[in-house]
């Protein structure tokens, strides 16, 4: 087998965000970088064939549908600052978005944009779906099955993988792959306990970024896609100030954190038949909600306001939070 031959038969990992699709790669000559992403969105602009040559010769990354142009994307993000309107989103609180009907076809273009067609039939992909937020969510089998149908198509051999436990195969290597694993991403809290690589716990809170965007919009009359932009550029978790983004931005965000470190220790204690755990566990943060500076502070605070019910050897945050959950992806993958 050649070097190219090689190359193009490795593993990927993909975590399938609400707000970014990112490819996890091992090293090659093809992919200097091991990851990429795509923003999860789109806009839409009447169709011309003027406007489409235009994005053509701009390098847009866009779509033709029907009457429409689909501006997808990274440059979604550009376009709806330009125009001042909401990117659409494909997907919501994890899954497909059944209020958008060009949820699946969005998601399709940016894989394929993200992937290509496998170069080797059979090629293995790891791509993550969300935990439930209660005990059956029939969304998640819709999402995960239309997710493989994509892959499938793409000619790769697609396994899912629950974005808690990607954070666990990505971060935890060091204590045997045992600890709980938290992905604060845009539409869901998705958390995993895992001992030994074996996920015990798995779940969703359906509060993140998504929520803090939606809400601080709407008490201030910005648009949530700027409330995201703030939220990681410029934004800190340091209490309450004269800014009223800011201090909007802080509720909501403290409000999330709440309910995440109380969903946390309510669910472990309420878990029957609970691994013996003789060592402290760590907790790893990940996603681009934890991101702003305080969200690890202030998460740490709420979960030790009350005895916690499993001994915790550190809370930290992800060296690489965007990336985390393609990573453990890969990572699961190339096991």
């Amino acid at each position: 087998m050649s070097n190219g031959e090689h190359e193009s038969n490795l593993p990927l990992g993909l975590d399938v965000g609400t707000s970014r699709i990112v490819v996890a790669r091992t090293a090659d000559k093809a992919h200097p970088s091991p990851y990429e992403s795509q923003l999860n969105a789109f806009i839409t602009l009447p169709y011309s064939k003027l406007a489409e040559s235009l994005l053509e010769r701009e390098g847009v990354f866009h779509e033709v549908f029907g009457g429409e142009l689909l501006v997808t994307g990274n440059d979604a993000q550009k376009f709806a600052e330009v125009f001042r309107v909401e990117t659409r989103r494909p997907m919501s609180r994890g899954v497909l978005n059944p209020q958008e009907p060009h949820s699946l076809a969005v998601i399709r273009s940016i894989i394929a944009r993200l992937l290509g067609k496998s170069g080797v039939a059979g090629r293995k992909v790891f791509f993550s779906v969300p935990a439930p937020c209660q005990e059956s969510d029939p969304a998640i089998a819709y999402h995960e099955a239309s997710i493989r149908q994509i892959l499938t198509q793409l000619g790769f051999d697609s396994q899912a993988i629950q974005e808690g436990l990607a954070v666990v195969f990505g971060e935890m290597s060091s204590s045997n792959y045992t600890g709980i694993g938290i992905s604060c991403g845009s539409g869901l809290c998705n958390v995993c306990l895992a001992v030994l690589s074996v996920p015990v716990i798995s779940f969703a809170v359906p509060k993140a970024g998504d929520f803090i965007d939606a809400q601080a919009a709407a008490v201030t009359g910005e648009l949530a896609t700027r409330m995201r932009v703030l939220k990681e550029s410029t934004f800190a978790v340091n209490g309450l100030s004269g800014d009223r983004v800011q201090n909007a931005l802080t509720v909501y965000y403290d409000d999330v954190i709440r309910t995440l470190a109380n969903a946390l220790r309510s669910t472990i204690c309420s878990t029957q038949r609970l691994p013996k755990l003789d060592q402290s566990v760590p907790i790893v943060l990940s996603g681009g909600t934890a991101i702003p500076k305080g969200f690890l502070k202030r998460f740490t605070t709420a979960l030790r306001t009350e005895d916690f019910p499993i001994k915790i050897s550190e809370i930290r945050l992800s060296d690489d939070p965007l990336n985390s959950t393609a990573r453990g992806a890969l990572m699961a993958a190339l096991c």
